[in-house]
């Protein structure tokens, strides 16, 4: 039976090698053996050395042969030799998180645009005493070992976090969180001129007496978003009522009870500035069960934009984005800064969040 290989002779008398299907353990060596050139000249074109003298026909020659046997470089062996992978690593909590995931695409669609790679790594989910130290550890050590450029370090909500010293090895830079040691380069959502457009949006409807429902008040995303509420208020020239201002946990059931405590007041506010989006499905039951209707009766404005919650209330909820994809994006842009050793324009980058208009005010 005739060997389908191309030989060296063969490709070197200018006939094309023919299409072969792609073989484990194919080398350097074969790809040089059948186009009939040096190993070194294989190593020149896909390197893509312009000071090489490699005439356009023998790369021509070199490439189809490249193709024909389904060589690949070996990419661990390439990095180890320049110390370039063009990988980017990601440390993240829970990946299949909505939140999570959405900082994971906006960080793949960058990184692909600059012609990088994501490597993906997930860690445990934080708990009230704190992350998995030893499943962080492992996950940061894991993409040093296949030599990264460079982390991304993501988290589900806005936070202060101690990052791992190993992260430091390499350019490395926080999404949706702030390093608490106050080293490491972030990229947060600004959080206070959030909560400022959604009020704003409240009293261009003509509400003046708001009440808020509030996150755990020590939180930065409760803190920037009751910030930016007083900021529009007083540039109104109203004062935000304390009486209408309660805090609840970050779930319906949460806004819900809220919700009822603010309505169940004898002068009950006209609009309610719900700081996240779960809450505001709660505090629609709670309107609704008291007969007033949305937003005739009271206006509801959320903050997340939570889309299987805000797109499908009745009536669909006004809401604040977070902005998890331009947040990844941007984690990826001043990465490639860092890699390259430019300057970037902040320790701390703040990405706006849009007002998204749905029905309920």
């Amino acid at each position: 039976m005739a060997n389908s290989t191309p030989t060296a002779a063969g490709t070197a008398q200018g006939r094309k090698p023919a299409a072969a299907t792609a073989q484990r353990g194919v080398t350097m060596a074969d790809v040089a053996k059948a186009a009939g050139v040096s190993r070194t000249a294989v190593s020149f074109v896909l390197s893509n050395r312009g000071n090489a003298s490699i005439s356009e026909e023998t790369r021509q020659r070199i490439l189809e042969t490249v193709q024909a046997l389904g060589y690949r470089p070996n990419a661990g062996a390439r990095a180890l030799a320049s110390q370039r992978s063009d990988w980017y690593g990601i440390v993240t909590e829970i990946v299949t998180a909505p939140f999570a995931v959405d900082i994971i695409k906006g960080a793949q669609d960058q990184a692909w645009l600059d012609r990088r790679f994501l490597l993906i790594a997930p860690s445990d989910q934080a708990d009230a005493a704190g992350p998995n130290r030893g499943m962080e550890d492992a996950a940061i050590e894991k993409l040093l070992e296949q030599r990264v450029e460079g982390l991304l370090y993501a988290a589900t909500y806005h936070r202060g976090v101690h990052v791992p010293k190993i992260a430091r090895e390499v350019p490395t830079v926080l999404i949706n969180c702030f390093d608490a040691d106050g080293i490491l380069p972030s990229i947060v959502p600004d959080e206070r001129a959030g909560g400022r457009v959604a009020v704003e949006r409240l009293l261009q409807a003509g509400h003046t007496r708001i009440g808020v429902i509030n996150l755990d008040p020590d939180i930065p995303a409760a803190v920037g978003r009751l910030e930016g509420c007083r900021e529009a208020l007083t540039a109104a020239g109203l004062e935000l009522d304390p009486e209408l201002v309660v805090s609840g946990h970050a779930t319906a059931d949460g806004g819900y009870e809220a919700a009822c405590r603010i309505l169940d007041r004898k002068n009950r506010p006209t609009a309610l500035f719900c700081l996240n989006d779960r809450m505001a499905m709660g505090a629609y039951d709670a309107i609704k069960e008291r007969g007033l209707a949305i937003p005739q009766d009271i206006a509801v404005i959320g903050f997340d934009n939570q889309e299987l919650i805000a797109a499908y209330l009745r009536p669909k909820l006004t809401t604040v984005a977070l902005p998890f994809e331009e947040m990844g994006a941007l984690g990826v842009q001043t990465l490639a800064s860092l890699t390259a050793g430019q300057p970037i324009t902040a320790h701390q980058q703040m990405v706006d969040c849009p007002l998204l208009e749905r029905y309920s005010v």
